[in-house]
């Protein structure tokens, strides 16, 4: 089987700064491992996930994928969030050949084929029996895409809303609005904050990283009229509507929200919320396979989801998808997929309901997974509020303005993995009350500037 290679074809200045970024992050990468190896007959493999729950499972079901392709070893290296993007990236940057699979997202998978870095997908897809690619959510699949050929396969994906008590709102005569705004939000908070009793009225992130605190403020920055860059690529990160959003999503959490906010990340709100220690958490729609698992949760049946809090926009939301891709560099490209896509095929959804549960099926990333009657009947009070979330997650709906840029809750440039990161830095610090928001969004707009550069010239 032949596979077209994606050009290449960045200008010298995007070179230059992969480069650099490929250097610095090799300095710090720590592998276990090589992969793309053979023994004796036997492919082995090297698996780079991120180590949220539902990949978690994927390393619990491994006797399941060993059963049917006896012949492959596979090894994990499973990362929190920000530590795998950092190794990940390191990785594939500087064409290590450290890893078969890696797991990246929508921000990375475009600019990674025209890179060459990651294996056009389409033809395995199109070729493995019972596959069926076409079955996967359209602006998902869409968003894996490059030159219209997957470069990666999602695992799940997401949108964002919020998940609330409905029975504390029951309790306290409080009725969450059908589509709220972050006015509603920060009066619920209020009003559900005890703690004394170890409640906070709300979860948010504050965790510095731009797909940690950035995630769901950049969607608070979009609603409120705000943006990164301007369509001639100014930085905007010192307008007044910037300013506000920020000041309201710090000020609602330092007031109402979790203890240790400022590191407190994804997996830290999933667990404050699972175990009934905040009213409200605004986040990820994938949340739904831990909060609502008998095994893990203390407030499964107590939930009630609407759409992502919004002030001058329509929606809110994010567009996002953990997905496996393989780089060009593995030796061992056929049993890399072999494992890619028995974990993201119809058959998998079901062996995760089978065997580990049906609340833990990775949700967002087939159609067909939500007409699983199983799925369904656990799903009835999330399923359409995170389908509607994912086909409502687009600028059109979400953002004010025009921007120069795709992503919603990322910049979808080589250069936002720092510069997202320099600018998370500075409103963690807010959050932490070692700064204020207007000396975080100095520093931030700084950082932004330098950037835009390099494409008000026209090099971008």
């Amino acid at each position: 089987m032949r596979f077209r290679r994606s050009r290449g074809n960045y200008s010298h200045r995007r070179y230059r700064l992969r480069a650099g970024l490929a250097s610095a992050a090799a300095a710090a990468l720590v592998l276990t491992g090589c992969g793309g190896s053979e023994a004796e007959g036997r492919d082995e493999i090297v698996v780079a996930i991120v180590s949220n729950p539902q990949m978690q499972d994927a390393i619990t079901l491994q006797d399941e994928f060993k059963a049917q392709y006896p012949d492959i070893d596979v090894s994990f290296v499973s990362l929190p969030e920000n530590e795998a993007r950092a190794k990940i990236t390191a990785s594939v940057a500087t064409q290590g050949g450290e890893f078969d699979v890696v797991m990246i997202s929508n921000y990375e998978t475009p600019m990674w084929a025209e890179n060459g870095w990651i294996t056009n997908l389409q033809e395995y897809a199109d070729s493995t029996e019972g596959y069926d690619p076409d079955d996967f959510v359209p602006t998902i699949r869409e968003a894996l895409s490059y030159e219209g050929d997957l470069y990666s396969v999602p695992f799940y994906g997401e949108s964002s809303f919020l998940v609330y008590r409905q029975d504390l709102f029951d309790d306290a005569g409080l009725t969450m609005p059908e589509t709220p705004t972050w006015e509603d939000i920060r009066g619920f908070a209020e009003a559900l904050n005890d703690p004394e009793n170890n409640m906070s009225g709300v979860c948010l992130r504050g965790l510095a990283g731009w797909g940690e605190v950035m995630a769901p403020l950049d969607t608070m920055i979009n609603t409120y009229g705000g943006r990164w860059f301007d369509e001639d690529w100014n930085a905007r990160l010192d307008e007044p509507v910037v300013e506000e959003a920020v000041t309201d999503y710090v000020d609602l959490v330092q007031n109402y929200g979790q203890a240790g906010a400022a590191t407190s990340g994804y997996g830290d709100c999933l667990t404050l919320y699972s175990q009934g220690n905040t009213a409200m958490w605004y986040d990820a729609t994938a949340m739904v396979s831990a909060i609502e698992d008998p095994a893990s949760s203390l407030v499964v049946g107590k939930s009630g989801y609407a759409p992502a809090p919004v002030k001058e926009t329509e929606s809110a939301g994010w567009l996002y998808s953990w997905s496996l891709a393989i780089p060009t560099t593995s030796n061992s490209k056929d049993a890399a997929w072999d494992f890619v896509s028995w974990m993201t095929d119809k058959e998998y959804i079901r062996l995760v309901g089978e065997e580990i549960g049906w609340e833990r099926v990775p949700p967002g990333s087939r159609l067909s997974t939500y007409e699983i009657p199983e799925y369904a009947e656990v799903a009835e009070a999330y399923a359409e509020p995170t389908l509607d979330a994912m086909a409502g997650a687009s600028q059109e709906n979400s953002m004010v303005r025009g921007v120069p840029y795709t992503g919603l809750q990322f910049v979808g440039i080589p250069e936002f993995q720092d510069l997202g990161t320099r600018v998370a830095q500075q409103i963690s610090a807010a959050i932490a009350g070692q700064q204020t928001v207007q000396e975080a969004l100095e520093q931030s707009q700084g950082y932004a500037e330098t950037v835009a550069e390099s494409y008000q010239d026209g090099a971008g």
